[in-house]
């Protein structure tokens, strides 16, 4: 799994729920796709140690 592929899903759920301060949801979205853009390299790092999991089994590719 790239950390790529889950930004882009942060990414498209923001934007589908419009920019808005007063909404929990979009609050906590929008810091959690920034957290993840500057932590890349540590959010790689977990998602590859989850893969080896299987974590992400379910998922087409």
């Amino acid at each position: 799994m790239k950390a790529e592929r889950i930004l882009a899903e942060l990414n498209r759920m923001r934007k589908d729920l419009g920019e808005d301060p007063s909404d929990l949801e979009w609050v906590a979205i929008h810091h959690a796709f920034c957290f993840i853009s500057y932590q890349m390299a540590a959010f790689q790092a977990y998602l590859d140690d989850q893969d080896r999991k299987g974590a992400f089994a379910e998922l087409d590719d």
